[in-house]
């Protein structure tokens, strides 16, 4: 299976039509179920029911063109929604945010429920027959039937109205509640910290990135967004050849051709050159899976539009600054040397591209920096941030990155803020040095 294959299998559900399409699909098996089931007479055991009153012909047909017409209205209303609630956020928060809300999976599931309840209205409605009707090319079943009314299917109908109407309402109080700004971090910041745990999922270890094995390059063909690498299939070709494979990029890195991709050591790739280059899928826009980095980069988007003088919000900055420190120190407390073969580190025969502990403290914090040091207050509450990412790591040296980060953004904020403003970033960043000079204490 090639990379651009698994990649979109992964990327299936990330879109509006896939649920649509597969809840349509089902509306469609359980409509001819239940119009199956209504004329073999399983639906007799509800004339015994009290206050059941069976409906009549033309009293169902009524009912469910109402519901069919009604349920592709609030489809295209809930769709619209959608759209202008997409389109709100990434004109406020930044367009890579578009991707976060295609994959929303509560407008996907409630544009979904409403077309799937159009399909089965309309498949029982083409079941429902008024007495003396016969349908084109039926003459024996309209004999034996000579009127139908499919009392179980409408029954399901009734059902199914009643789930729109809950979803209708869930939908409502779903997107206001989605494109708040605290919702957009925290949902960004959570799947951070997901992705760097499953990532790096050994804790404690504290060891850096595998060096990479010096050999001979292979280069790209293709030019785009690497949105994701087949490390399986690297796997495979390095066994086949007994060779190990050290990649040059990693997934969200732009290559164009005759970049290099990878590195060949103890075999000749000109045999199996083109298996390799069919790992890696390549596009026109980054994705976040298996791009932990993508996700810090829209935290860092986010913040730096806040912080920017046609918006001015600190305080959206400051709360990207907390999932910023909040996965700086998952990141702290790691291995961060990547098990892409599921076997150990070191038996590993593909080593992805070395991301050590400054690489990710340098992404976030560092590429937020200049922007923080002209804000007074999201340059105290990232020294809160960088002091509180450091509290839970006992390595010396990624202490020590993260020290480094404080002052610069310390020596930005001298030439940029002045008065009580500076003073009081002076005495914060006392308080921080003296943290950091303080012998690291962890709880057990």
């Amino acid at each position: 299976m090639t990379a651009n294959l698994k990649f979109a299998l992964l990327r299936l559900t990330a879109n509006y039509w896939f649920y649509p399409a597969l809840f349509s699909l089902g509306a469609a098996g359980l409509a001819l179920a239940m119009i199956a089931a209504d004329r073999s007479g399983a639906a007799a055991f509800l004339y015994g029911l009290d206050g059941f009153t069976p409906a009549q012909p033309k009293g169902a047909a009524d009912m469910l063109t109402v519901m069919a017409g009604s349920m592709i209205g609030v489809a295209a209303t809930v769709f619209s929604i959608t759209i202008a609630a997409v389109a709100y956020a990434s004109g406020n928060y930044g367009p890579r945010l578009l991707t976060n809300f295609m994959e929303d999976r509560g407008n996907q599931l409630s544009l979904a429920t409403f077309i799937a309840s159009f399909v089965y209205a309309l498949i029982v409605l083409r079941a429902v027959r008024a007495e003396g009707e016969v349908p084109a090319g039926a003459a024996e079943a309209a004999a034996a039937l000579p009127g139908f009314t499919p009392q179980l299917s409408l029954l399901v109908a009734y059902i199914l109205m009643a789930v729109c109407v809950a979803v209708l309402v869930y939908f409502l109080n779903h997107i206001p509640s989605s494109i708040r700004i605290s919702t957009v971090l925290e949902d960004i910041g959570e799947r951070l910290i997901r992705d760097l745990r499953e990532t790096y999922p050994v804790e404690d270890a504290l060891q850096d990135a595998r060096e990479p094995v010096a050999g001979t390059q292979v280069r790209s063909q293709a030019t785009g967004y690497v949105q994701f690498i087949d490390f399986t299939g690297l796997e495979t070709a390095a066994k086949e050849h007994g060779a190990v494979i050290s990649l040059m990029i990693r997934t969200g890195d732009f290559v164009h051709r005759d970049l290099p991709l990878l590195q060949i050591a103890g075999a000749d790739p000109e045999g199996f050159a083109g298996d390799l280059r069919a790992a890696f899928t390549f596009g026109a826009n980054r994705t976040a899976s298996q791009d932990p980095q993508f996700l810090i980069d829209q935290l860092v988007e986010i913040g730096l539009r806040a912080l920017s003088p046609g918006i001015n919000d600190p305080f959206t900055a400051i709360t990207a600054l907390h999932w910023l420190g909040a996965a700086t120190a998952e990141v702290g407390r790691r291995d961060l040397r990547k098990d892409v073969c599921g076997k150990g580190v070191e038996d590993c025969c593909v080593i992805p591209r070395a991301d050590d502990f400054s690489h990710y403290v340098e992404r976030g914090f560092g590429s937020i920096r200049s922007a923080v040091a002209a804000s007074p207050n999201a340059a105290r509450i990232m020294l809160e941030a960088i002091e509180n990412a450091a509290a839970p790591i006992p390595h010396a040296k990624r202490r020590q990155i993260l020290r480094q980060e404080g002052d610069a953004l310390m020596e930005q904020a001298r030439l940029t803020l002045s008065g009580p403003d500076l003073e009081r970033l002076e005495t914060r960043y006392r308080e921080f040095t003296d943290t950091f000079d303080a012998k690291p204490v962890r709880a057990a």
